[in-house]
């Protein structure tokens, strides 16, 4: 007996509304305040706040990715696409995360060129435009912050705002270091310093990507805890073909094959796997083989989340 459950209500869709919201004004306040340290960097001679326009613009590409990935991923599967477009998300996570690294070490080697021959730097101009930088920053911050915890893609759009928050308080101390003790090359140490902290960030968000386009067990899953949770169900004597991972951020799936004795139904226990599954690992997409005796149940059902398990030879309910 096969238990497939799609969890159609947990999926991107249902927290597009208000995070394309989110993202819209995010991406028009970034794009303003890009154009601004762009020309504030080229008045001041600010590395800092030049590579800080730079990594703004990454984030308008970024936002702008996240923005079409959601879109993408609320389009219907298809015979060709089965799960649908979900995967979109993580190539774009994994995609902003590349880009923040390129970066990053762009920034680290004008630095060192910078910090071994210190250019003349207007600190006073420096210091206005990282203000106004860091108060953008933290007001998309906090727009973004709650949607990123559990959505690979809106933690690299928070960690390219995140970067570019640190990229401008950096900037403004170097600039008030200017101002107070003419330490020019304050501006090449504090880009280094904020480099290395959004290579630190942006390699997680690969990692955990690549793990996801890999079908790897998701780190806040322990598949032997899984497996320990079936085997505790009365009646069930052996799980093998045991598989858990991510379809998209938040969406995770599991398959196995369960072996049961006569002492219970297929379709009781199909309804306590599922339930147990579901309240202690957050997991809704099933497809579940149950084996009795050595052979395989001869019945098999299908459930989707919302819906009653129904056998594909009948109409759903």
């Amino acid at each position: 007996m096969a238990d497939h459950a799609h969890a159609h209500d947990h999926g991107p869709a249902t927290r597009s509304a208000s995070s394309i919201r989110k993202l819209k004004i995010a991406l028009a306040l970034t794009f303003g305040y890009m154009l601004a340290e762009a020309v504030g960097g080229w008045l001041s001679n600010s590395l800092a706040l030049m590579a800080d326009s730079v990594h703004m613009l990454t984030d308008v590409a970024a936002l702008s990715l996240t923005l079409a990935s959601f879109w993408f991923a609320t389009r219907p599967a298809t015979a060709a696409k089965t799960f649908g477009f979900y995967r979109a998300e993580i190539l774009a996570a994994f995609v902003n995360g590349i880009a923040l690294v390129i970066l990053s070490i762009w920034v680290v080697y004008e630095a060192v060129m910078r910090w071994l021959s210190p250019p003349e730097i207007h600190g006073n101009g420096l210091t206005i435009v990282a203000a106004g930088g860091l108060i953008v920053n933290i007001i998309v911050l906090k727009m973004l912050h709650g949607g990123h915890e559990h959505d690979l893609n809106m933690r690299g759009a928070w960690l390219h705002v995140a970067g570019d928050l640190l990229g401008s308080l950096a900037a403004l101390v170097s600039g008030l270091l200017i101002i107070a003790f003419g330490w020019l090359w304050a501006d090449a140490v504090t880009s280094i310093l904020i480099s290395v902290i959004i290579i630190f960030g942006a390699w997680r968000l690969v990692s955990e990507s690549v793990n996801v386009l890999l079908e790897g067990t998701p780190s806040h899953i322990d598949i032997a805890k899984v497996k320990d949770a079936i085997l505790a169900i009365d009646g069930v004597t052996g799980v093998h073909d045991l598989h858990v991972w991510t379809i998209s951020s938040g969406i995770e799936a599991l398959t196995a094959h369960i072996n049961h004795d006569d002492s219970v139904e297929h379709s009781d226990l199909l309804a306590v796997v599922r339930t147990k599954v579901h309240d202690e690992f957050s997991i809704d997409h099933l497809t579940i083989q149950m084996e009795t005796a050595g052979k395989e149940a001869e019945a098999v059902y299908i459930c989707e989340s919302g819906t009653n398990c129904f056998e594909p030879t009948r109409p759903a309910n």
